[in-house]
């Protein structure tokens, strides 16, 4: 199985953008799925989580702004960002939280917020 993100692109402060991460397949032993964010020389950043029974978290930075959702028939997850800021600028993974094996990762999509 692998997960393919898509969305990112550029956009002025103060818009908003749709991330959609696509499973090539079923995932059946998933706990959650999730979007992290990384910026150059930076660690990253886990920005929302959903759980498998549909709770939601979020970084203190993004609350209010970005919404994370899932779609089990289409075996997507997606990340709705609006208000977007400067500092949202990153590059954004899907994730996916596996029981008993290792986390499965998207390739990446680039977000830039131009002020």
């Amino acid at each position: 199985v692998q997960l393919q993100a898509s969305g990112g692109g550029l956009v002025q402060a103060g818009g908003s953008l749709r991330l959609s991460c696509a499973s090539s397949g079923s995932i059946f032993d998933f706990y959650a799925m999730a979007w992290y964010r990384q910026t150059t020389g930076k660690q990253r950043e886990l920005v929302a989580v959903i759980t498998r029974g549909g709770n939601t978290n979020y970084a203190d930075s993004v609350k209010g702004r970005f919404t994370i959702s899932r779609d089990d028939a289409k075996n997507s997850v997606y990340l709705q960002m609006n208000s977007l800021k400067p500092e949202d600028t990153a590059v954004y993974y899907c994730n996916v939280g596996l029981l008993s094996r290792p986390p499965l990762w998207g390739q990446g999509t680039q977000v830039t917020v131009s002020s």
